[in-house]
């Protein structure tokens, strides 16, 4: 059984995620190095939620989490690629810290909005954000061509948007 404590950290973690997911893969630029980042990360915040101190953000406190996961996974591939310098990273984290509370508002938004699509929209967007599927892929396996895909993601990436703007105007409500 969940205890309340953590089920307080899964519910900060769950709003902050996609947030953190971005700032690591703006790091690492690899997906699949970045999902297994992301795994470790959600183990360390998770672990150690109870040393969280709830009078700061906790977007800042994930970041900061993710920015040593970051470098540690730097010192240990020992990647030839570019990478960031230690100051550069911690820019980068305190600027993705900063942006947090408004990007968090509409990420919460946009998951009451893709609640609410119907279904065959919410298979297209699952299909190609959560599955990283192209509009080729997609075609042969929903029907239809590549271009009628883009265009209908394009129609739904218009919808969700309008319904992210009503809920920021409606403070929150119901669109």
């Amino acid at each position: 059984m969940v205890d309340e404590t953590m089920r307080n950290a899964m519910r900060h973690w769950t709003i902050v995620q996609p947030l953190v997911s971005s700032f690591v893969h703006s790091m690492v630029g690899d997906r699949t190095a970045r999902d297994d980042l992301m795994q470790d990360i959600a183990i360390a915040v998770l672990e150690s939620f109870e040393r969280y101190d709830s009078s700061q953000p906790f977007a800042g406190w994930a970041v900061g989490i993710a920015r040593n996961h970051v470098r540690l996974y730097f010192r240990t591939v020992h990647r030839t690629r570019l990478r960031f310098s230690d100051s550069m990273m911690e820019q980068l984290s305190i600027e993705f810290s900063e942006l947090a509370p408004k990007e968090l508002h509409r990420l919460e938004h946009l998951q009451t909005c893709l609640e609410q699509l119907d279904g065959r929209a919410r298979e297209l967007c699952k299909a190609r954000y959560a599955d990283d599927q192209k509009p080729n892929q997609m075609a042969r396996h929903f029907g239809g061509t590549p271009n009628g895909i883009a265009k209908a993601l394009q129609r739904i990436r218009q919808r969700l948007r309008e319904c992210i703007d009503r809920q920021e105007l409606l403070g929150g409500g119901t669109p």
